[in-house]
């Protein structure tokens, strides 16, 4: 499951003026604090994620899924240091996109939104594919494309009529989810503790099916998914009231325990089901399940999860459809098709339509290659954060003392390398996919630009369309 749906227009770059705090709009209570920054964080970023790709990675890593966890948060931590050096800098609700723009210019902060508007256009679809999943697993005898294309209609009916706000319903299936990790927690260490013996490395070293660090590494780049949303206590930075000192701690601290979160839930995985060989890898979950607590277990969890997909899948087809009709709107795409809302229901119904169609293609598309291309885009925007902080710090300000070349310099540079390296670890049938988009984007812009004659569109964006 992915839940992790922003408010933020792709390809919009906010001016100079407006992340100096200089925009003409009501300021934002300031009552945030740490605590309160790093539990939005965390449940921001869902308990049961770590499930999503468990399967197809504990197949990649030959049962090692808990060391790639390792691997990946590690590379996260630098990532997430940028991003808290970047608001430090803007303390301001911000994003990639802004931080790319005042960087190296608008046209790429133009191209980093539109490799991750490709993100957002799998978000919806990866959750339509896992709801089909798991409710086949439920019900046999329906087939999973089933569930996919009603699942896609009933959430487009409620996106085209007006229902996009699940913040209420967020809350209780998040609640619920959390409830459900201590279950898991509570009932796996009893069947653990009825065993007449325990492996406890092999989590760490696997099976021995893919030795190597190379399938490691891949199984790593998948996990990006995982982490999506870290950066969203960001967006709060006008919300508290020591943007400056508390966000960057929050960003870092809400990683780490999500990271570590998600290497124990993957520990206990393999201690429960031994191996890397599942009936079905895409929703090995449910044999973890079922070997820790039986069918009241299986359908505790198909009942959480489904419910988390089916709110992440409204709350991301939401987004989503907003950030087509504001591209239309502002004449990046065709303003007759998109920049129209329904007279009826005041939504962008071509929007919505274009999304669902697109998300048809979770009936034939896998697991493996969803989450995958959704990691591309990830990867696309922490590259470019880490760079950003490089260009900005180090290029713009001039800094040169040595504790500067440290903190803007080498631990940016780092993060940029592992993020590079995690992002060519992806399949080469993911990279060929987010490649020919990025070319695309950039044909695009050239188009727009006029040969980069002019300076591309943006989209102005607010909170209440």
């Amino acid at each position: 499951m992915s839940n992790h749906h922003r408010n933020e227009a792709a390809i919009t770059i906010p001016s100079a003026d407006r992340l100096s705090g200089h925009a003409q709009a009501p300021h934002l209570r300031r009552v945030l604090r740490l605590p309160a920054l790093i539990f939005f964080g965390l449940v921001y970023m869902v308990p049961l994620t770590m499930f999503t790709t468990y399967g197809v990675v504990t197949e990649i890593t030959g049962g090692r899924t808990a060391s790639a966890y390792l691997i990946t948060l590690f590379a996260m931590l630098f990532t997430a240091l940028s991003y808290g050096m970047m608001v430090r800098k803007y303390p301001v609700a911000g994003s990639t996109y802004s931080y790319s723009s005042l960087a190296f210019g608008s046209n790429i902060g133009f191209l980093t939104g539109w490799a991750l508007l490709l993100d957002y256009l799998f978000l919806p679809m990866i959750n339509y594919l896992l709801i089909g999943l798991f409710l086949n697993i439920a019900f046999p005898q329906v087939p999973a494309w089933v569930f996919v294309v009603a699942a896609i209609a009933l959430v487009s009916v409620f996106n085209t009529i007006g229902i996009g706000s699940v913040a209420g319903l967020s809350n209780v299936i998040v609640g619920a989810q959390i409830i459900f990790v201590l279950v898991f927690i509570a009932m796996s260490s009893r069947h653990l503790a009825g065993l007449p013996s325990l492996d406890l490395m092999a989590p760490w070293l696997g099976d021995g099916t893919q030795p190597g660090f190379p399938p490691l590494m891949a199984g790593a780049a998948i996990l990006c998914l995982s982490f999506l949303g870290f950066d969203a206590v960001s967006t709060l930075a006008e919300e508290t009231p020591h943007p400056k000192r508390d966000i960057p701690r929050a960003i870092v601290i809400t990683t780490v325990i999500a990271g570590l979160l998600f290497t124990l839930l993957a520990v206990i995985s393999q201690l429960v089901y031994p191996g890397s060989v599942f009936n079905d890898a895409e929703v090995a979950a449910n044999d973890v399940m079922m070997k820790a607590g039986g069918a009241f277990l299986n359908s505790f969890f198909t009942a959480a999860y489904v419910a988390g997909a089916a709110g992440s899948a409204l709350a991301s087809q939401t987004s989503v459809s907003r950030i087509i009709y504001c591209m239309g709107r502002d004449k990046i795409l065709p303003t007759r098709l998109f920049g129209r809302l329904s007279a009826r229901f005041n939504t962008p119904v071509a929007a919505i339509l274009v999304v669902s169609l697109i998300s048809l293609l979770a009936t034939v598309t896998s697991l493996t290659t969803l989450a995958s291309m959704i990691s591309f885009g990830a990867l696309v925007a922490f590259s470019a954060t880490n760079l950003a902080v490089i260009r900005c710090y180090l290029h713009q300000e001039g800094r040169r003392r040595p504790r500067d070349l440290l903190c803007y310099g080498l631990l940016p540079a780092i993060g940029t390398g592992l993020t590079l390296w995690l992002w060519t670890s992806l399949s080469a049938h993911t990279l060929i996919i987010g490649l020919v988009w990025c070319a695309a984007g950039f044909l695009y812009l050239l188009w727009l630009t006029r040969g980069f004659s002019r300076k591309p569109p943006t989209v102005s964006f607010s909170e209440h369309l």
